[in-house]
């Protein structure tokens, strides 16, 4: 068994999830895991390190970003938008977007097809 699928098999053993706890910050890096893959989409948790993030891009699907922990400006299109832990932001398909750890922050990115 791969270490992606002994982490889905733990999170879909157990009926409560701290999120949290389930990825660690790098010093210097973005680490993701994806929890779930469908052929209607993705749900995944990353953590950034202060100052990473990920450089503007677009994807084909919207999307829905669930801070969990610590502070992001995301910016869609032209407009930043600073979000704190307990904070959502949607994604538009096809529309430009960047991230950027302006302290350390985790995030659940539920990606639909």
């Amino acid at each position: 068994m791969t270490k992606k699928n002994k982490f889905y098999e733990e999170i879909m053993q157990k009926e409560i999830i701290t999120l949290k706890e389930h990825i660690e910050y790098q010093q210097n890096s973005v680490v993701s895991k994806e929890i779930l893959k469908t052929e209607n989409g993705t749900i995944t948790i990353f953590a950034f390190d202060k100052g990473q993030g990920l450089s503007k891009h677009t994807t084909p699907f919207n999307a829905l970003a669930y801070i969990i922990d610590g502070e992001a400006q995301i910016k869609i299109e032209e407009t930043a938008y600073t979000l704190i832990e307990g904070q959502i932001i949607k994604f538009p398909a096809n529309k430009p977007h960047s991230l950027k750890a302006l302290k350390r922050f985790k995030m659940l990115l539920v990606m639909i097809k």
